[in-house]
C-alpha cells in the first residue's frame, strides 16, 4: 500500500510558478553582461540585473557587480548575486535622499492576488542577504498611492541570512488587469528625514503620501566605503508560508525578461524610398508595450558601390505596435544593408 504525502508536508516543493519575481537569482543581465561586471552609478536609475532597478538620489557613489562571486561563498544552489559596493560615503543624508532597489510588476501577473476585495491574499517575500555590516532596512510593497512596509534586520555581518516577510492583502484598492504597473517590491537601503521623521507603521496598507513614516528607523548603507551588501534568491509568493526557492532555467528567465528589455544583434536588407533607407525587424519576444528603440554602439552600413562605414546616426521607432515590429531608417539612398546592436526597452 502506498502512502500519499500531503503537499504541505513536502519539504522540497515541486509545484511551479509560485514566484512572482522575475530573475530572482540575478542570472540575467542584458545591459551589463554576466560575470564579474562592475557598473558605476551616481544620482541616476540603473539596472544591475534585468528587471531589478536601483533608484535613488545623489547619495554616495556606488559600483554594482553581478556574477559568480569570488569574494564570498553563495548560498547553496545559487551562482549569482548582486553586490552593492559603496565607493563614496555619504554620512550626512539630506532630507529627500534615498536608495531603493526594486522590481515592478504588471497588472496581468497579479490578478490572483484578488486585491481590492475581501479575499485579498497575503503574500510572502523571502530573500538571501549578506552585508559587511549589521543594520535595519525596509521591505515594502507599493501599489499606486498605497504602501505597506516592514523592517528587517541584518543580524550578523558577513553571513548569509534568509529573510521572510509576510504582507497582508490590500482590500482597499484593486489592480487593473492590463500591462501597466500594478505593484512594486521595494528594498530601502537609505533614506533622509523626508521619509524618517515619524513613527514607523508595520504591515499596514496606508497612503504613500504619509512620507515621514515610510522608512523610519532604517540604517544608511552609504555611511561608509567599507559597506558592501549582497542579495540573491528573491521570491514573492501567495500565502503566509515560505517555500523553497523556485529555480527556473536561464533560458526561461531570459525569455521572461525580454518582454521588458531586449538587446539583440540586428541586420537588415535596406528598402530605399525617397532617399531614405529602411529596414524592419522584430524582437525575439513580443514586448509588454510598444518599446522605446535605440542603438547600442555604432551601426555598420554597406553601400551599393561596395563601400562600408561605421558610426553615423540612425533613428528607430515602433513601426507596428501590435507585432512590435521596428523600423530603422537613415537619410541615405545608397545603402543596401546595415547591422548592429539594437535595444528595445519596454520596462515599467
Amino acid at each position: 500500500m502506498t502512502t500519499k504525502i500531503p503537499p504541505e508536508l513536502v519539504d522540497d516543493q515541486v509545484i511551479g510558478r509560485r514566484n512572482i519575481i522575475y530573475n530572482g537569482k540575478m542570472q540575467v543581465s542584458q545591459r551589463n553582461g554576466t560575470g564579474n561586471t562592475a557598473v558605476g552609478w551616481s544620482n541616476a536609475d540603473h539596472y544591475p540585473a534585468d528587471r531589478w532597478k536601483l533608484q535613488g538620489s545623489s547619495l554616495g557613489n556606488w559600483a554594482f557587480t553581478i556574477g559568480n562571486r569570488t569574494d564570498l561563498t553563495l548560498p547553496d544552489g545559487f551562482g549569482n548575486a548582486i553586490k552593492f559596493d559603496c565607493t563614496t560615503a555619504d554620512t550626512s543624508i539630506t532630507q529627500g535622499e534615498y536608495i531603493i532597489f526594486k522590481q515592478k510588476f504588471e497588472g496581468y501577473d497579479l490578478q490572483h492576488l484578488a486585491y481590492g476585495t475581501s479575499s485579498a491574499k497575503e503574500i510572502t517575500v523571502s530573500f538571501y542577504i549578506n552585508s559587511t555590516s549589521t543594520g535595519t532596512y525596509l521591505a515594502e510593497l507599493e501599489q499606486g498611492s498605497y504602501i505597506n512596509g516592514q523592517l528587517f534586520t541584518i543580524n550578523q555581518a558577513n553571513t548569509w541570512e534568509r529573510k521572510t516577510i509576510t504582507f497582508v492583502g490590500n482590500t482597499a484598492a484593486s489592480i487593473t488587469n492590463n500591462n501597466a504597473l500594478g505593484l512594486s517590491l521595494n528594498f530601502w537601503f537609505a533614506a533622509g528625514s523626508t521619509y524618517q521623521g515619524g513613527t514607523f507603521v508595520s504591515n499596514t496598507w496606508r497612503n504613500s503620501y504619509d512620507a515621514n513614516t515610510r522608512a523610519a528607523g532604517i540604517s544608511n548603507l552609504a555611511s561608509s566605503t567599507s559597506n558592501d551588501l549582497f542579495i540573491t534568491g528573491v521570491q514573492l509568493e501567495v500565502g503566509d508560508q515560505t517555500t523553497a526557492f523556485e529555480h527556473r532555467s536561464y533560458g526561461e528567465e531570459l525569455t521572461l525578461c525580454q518582454r521588458y528589455y531586449e538587446k539583440f544583434y540586428y541586420g537588415a536588407t535596406v528598402i530605399n524610398i525617397a532617399a531614405h533607407a529602411y529596414g524592419n525587424w522584430n524582437p525575439i519576444q513580443p514586448k509588454r508595450a510598444a518599446p522605446t528603440m535605440s542603438i547600442s554602439g555604432n551601426m555598420v552600413y554597406y553601400t551599393s558601390n561596395g563601400g562600408n562605414y561605421t558610426g553615423g546616426t540612425a533613428q528607430t521607432t515602433s513601426h507596428r505596435e501590435g507585432s512590435c515590429a521596428v523600423r530603422t531608417y537613415l537619410l541615405n539612398a545608397t545603402l543596401v544593408y546595415f547591422e548592429g546592436n539594437m535595444i528595445a526597452d519596454a520596462e515599467l
